[in-house]
């Protein structure tokens, strides 16, 4: 079964003067071990489809499954702790807490003893090349690139399968985005996350298993929708 599965997935916004409709009726299935890239054009309904995966808000109409269960009927609380992550362009890390204690952020929510969570948020920052030394740094002592590969590391650390990215390298020159990119592509493809990434940059999209394009808030056919990037 798949992880997240969007079943007529749509959502409109509304205030009292109008409605605007910016998913229609979307159909897709999203499986462990894969990268997705989220492509489409400013209003195209990206951010939109995001959110209703990391469980921030609800369709209007149709569903979001997580593991055959739609996320309306989930405690959101409990999903957003541990089953999906998002990674932000801006890293949204804390700036009075150190490297370490970034990461070990989550775990401290889920009551994990002080001890173990350290061990865990020390392993995960090896994981995307942050050693000892950068423990007690803090996040204004880093370059973009580093803060990123924190923010993806206390995103593991809190053990999350599901990985969505908004933008994870839009502030990020070109190197420091390729080393973001292959950590996310490694985490789907050795390590088995769900790997959901929203993206203006068609290098990511070349590198993703699956692109998905958006165009006014439906899924085009990637040979006609050359466009829609």
């Amino acid at each position: 079964m798949a992880e997240l599965q969007l079943q007529q997935t749509a959502y409109a916004y509304r205030n009292k003067y109008q409605t605007v409709q910016a998913l229609k009726g979307v159909d897709y299935q999203f499986e462990s071990g894969r990268f997705y890239a989220l492509v489409g054009r400013s209003g195209s309904g990206k951010t939109t489809l995001l959110s209703l995966l990391a469980g921030l808000d609800f369709p209007t109409e149709g569903k979001v499954l997580f593991n055959g269960k739609p996320t309306n009927e989930l405690d959101c609380d409990e999903y957003r702790r541990d089953d999906v992550a998002v990674i932000y362009q801006s890293y949204n890390l804390f700036p009075l807490l150190t490297v370490l204690e970034n990461v070990t952020y989550p775990l401290e929510l889920k009551k994990t003893p002080l001890p173990e969570a350290k061990e865990t948020a020390k392993e995960k920052l090896l994981s995307v090349g942050l050693g000892e030394e950068y423990l007690k740094r803090f996040p204004a002592m880093l370059s973009g690139g580093e803060q990123q590969r924190v923010a993806i590391a206390r995103a593991l650390a809190g053990g999350a399968k599901i990985i969505l990215a908004d933008e994870p390298t839009g502030n990020l020159d070109e190197e420091n985005g390729a080393v973001v990119v292959s950590i996310l592509q490694r985490l789907a493809h050795e390590e088995g996350y769900c790997v959901i990434v929203v993206t203006h940059d068609m290098g990511i999209a070349e590198r993703a298993d699956e692109v998905i394009r958006l165009s006014d808030g439906r899924i085009v056919p990637n040979e006609t929708a050359a466009e829609a990037g």
